[in-house]
């Protein structure tokens, strides 16, 4: 057995913490940047604090907002930049905190459609603050972008771009509405299952998952029926956090394999994707499993995840896949069509899903048949 584990240098988890944010980032820089969401005012706080400047992220992440804002923070001065917001703005902060200090252009070091090449220079110092329970970006090690020219998503990735402080306050989540709480805890969950039967797994993001998995299972229903309910709130942001951890050091599969390509292309946020994708993802590498590798130890992780989702012990790997689709189905989780995907795409969208580096992690590798059954099935 061989594994590294490698996260953020620093966790700070609990209701309140957020009120010490100025004085955190007053102890890595003096002119910082603070990069948030389209609603402007989730910050205002905090820039009016640091007397910063301020970079708002409208949506998913692209190369050409890096770009330019890794432009600001130079011509600006910044020497510190904080992400306050979902998966998007902290991928964006991530990526802007690098390039300002590697140069060159964002594809230079793009995965998959760029020229990967490795970061020669630190980062600035980077802090995230999740908004959402969804992405796990506080504690990983990449930012995804989207290369619209592509038409694809691909990530920057370097050990050297793991945040110096995540801070996660469940109290930002509070006032999350039910849609983006449905498709980001999806995601969260997704980021827990897929680790656990990742071709990569290890010993201590096994333990996370189970843990992570555990807790969105009794939590999330009960957070989309009631987004008052504070210890759902917590215990969602703590899976978030649980399979940011464990992606960052097991690596993912089918699902966010899918989401590379359907995120680049189209308009549509990626934890409706992942959470469109996740039931027939499930049932594709289970079906996968046992026709062509029936003692594969992820069929038996598969079974595990069951167990932990529906809280019975006799319960079947498919158990689990059929508990997420009711989920699903409450949470009425709109298919891919829903975002102008039209069925006539689904075959380059498999052709580009295979390359996807997130699909290398996948328990064994799924024909284009069976890919293409998996993603029809979401359609």
């Amino acid at each position: 057995m061989r594994f590294e584990f490698a996260t953020a240098t620093r966790i700070i988890f609990g209701e309140g913490t957020a009120a010490t944010l100025p004085d955190l980032v007053r102890s890595f820089g003096a002119r910082p940047l603070v990069v948030t969401g389209s609603s402007r005012e989730r910050a205002v706080w905090l820039v009016s604090a640091l007397s910063a400047e301020i970079l708002s992220v409208p949506g998913e992440p692209t190369v050409d907002l890096v770009r330019n804002g890794a432009r600001r923070v130079c011509e600006a001065g910044c020497d510190v930049v904080v992400a306050v917001g979902g998966g998007s703005v902290i991928d964006a902060g991530k990526a802007i905190a690098s390039i300002a200090t590697n140069g060159g252009e964002p594809l230079d070091f793009l995965e998959v459609v760029g020229k990967g090449r490795a970061l020669s220079a630190a980062p600035l110092p980077f802090i995230a603050v999740p908004t959402t329970a969804g992405t796990g970006s506080e504690v990983t090690r990449n930012a995804v972008l989207a290369s619209p020219e592509h038409g694809v998503k691909a990530s920057l990735r370097s050990p050297m771009m793991l945040p110096k402080v995540a801070l996660v306050d469940p109290e930002l989540t509070y006032a999350l509405p039910p849609a983006i709480t449905a498709n980001t805890g999806l995601d969260a969950l997704t980021q827990l299952i897929e680790p656990y039967v990742s071709a990569r797994a290890n010993p201590i993001a096994d333990a996370l998952c189970v843990q992570g998995i555990s807790r969105a299972a009794g939590a999330l229903g009960r957070v989309y029926r009631d987004g008052a309910d504070h210890e759902a709130r917590r215990e969602m942001a703590l899976a978030s956090l649980f399979g940011g951890l464990a992606l960052a050091n097991a690596g993912l599969g089918v699902v966010h394999g899918f989401a590379a390509p359907l995120g680049g292309e189209w308009n549509a946020p990626h934890g409706a994707i992942c959470a469109a994708l996740l039931p027939h993802g499930m049932a594709a590498n289970i079906a996968a499993l046992r026709a062509r590798a029936p003692l594969h130890p992820s069929l038996e992780r598969y079974a595990a995840v069951a167990r932990l989702l529906t809280g019975r012990k006799q319960a079947t790997a498919e158990d689990g896949v059929e508990w997420v689709r009711t989920l699903c189905a409450e949470f009425n989780v709109p298919a891919l069509r829903t975002w102008g995907i039209a069925q006539a795409d689904l075959p380059g969208v498999v052709e580009k899903a295979a390359r996807a580096s997130s699909m290398q992690a996948n328990p064994l590798p799924l024909t284009g048949e069976e890919l293409l059954g998996a993603v029809s099935a979401a359609w």
